[in-house]
């Protein structure tokens, strides 16, 4: 467990500095083409293609992230909600649906490179389709690589019939204590125990 969480904090911090990158590119290539028209020119005939395909490139990698951080939408509470026998079986069951379906977006996203080969972009003659387009099958796998890293802990949570979301309050309430503790104050009783009530009423 102990490689494992290292794997995961490396590639976390692979993913960030990745995603953070893309992000600045992003938001300099989108100022400079509204200064270009701000001065009174035309935008650059590269900005239209050349910001879509970062914003692809920054959806696919920031995906990535969250998939490690199990940041994407789910539905905790019908996992929740079935038999204690059931929800082990259901939960892995779904790990393997979204593993095997970036497997195939991977394996489809390599057959596309191959596909387009020696094409390039229509306002970049020189940079090749091959590159943009490397996203797919590349974050596909970095997909499956945060999913198999975070399954453990994910599954570890399940099987202790605690969600997400509670998780993220519990931890939420930790800091706030910690933060009011060091201003001399305490959270209300009534308020610790509402949460508290609400935590045992997600894990029923």
């Amino acid at each position: 467990m102990a490689i494992v969480n290292r794997l995961a904090r490396g590639l976390e911090k692979l993913l960030e500095v990745l995603a953070a990158i893309l992000m600045v590119m992003l938001t300099a290539v989108v100022i400079y083409s509204v200064l270009w028209r701000y001065i009174g020119g035309a935008s650059p005939g590269w900005y239209d293609e050349v910001a879509a395909k970062m914003l692809v490139w920054l959806t696919y990698y920031a995906g990535a992230l969250a998939a490690l951080k199990r940041g994407h939408i789910s539905v905790e509470g019908v996992l929740m909600a079935l038999p204690q026998p059931l929800r082990m079986p259901v939960a892995i069951f779904s790990e393997c649906l979204v593993i095997g379906f970036f497997i195939v977006l991977a394996w489809a996203g390599w057959v596309l490179l191959t596909m387009i080969d020696g094409m390039t972009l229509i306002s970049l003659r020189w940079v090749p389709l091959q590159f943009t387009h490397s996203v797919i099958p590349f974050s596909a796998a970095l997909f499956v690589i945060a999913q198999l890293l975070s399954m453990p802990g994910h599954l570890a949570k399940v099987r202790a019939g605690v969600t997400q979301e509670q998780e993220e309050i519990e931890k939420a309430m930790a800091q706030a204590e910690e933060t009011l503790s060091q201003e001399g104050e305490e959270i209300p009783p009534a308020d610790r125990a509402t949460v508290s009530t609400d935590g045992e009423r997600g894990r029923a």
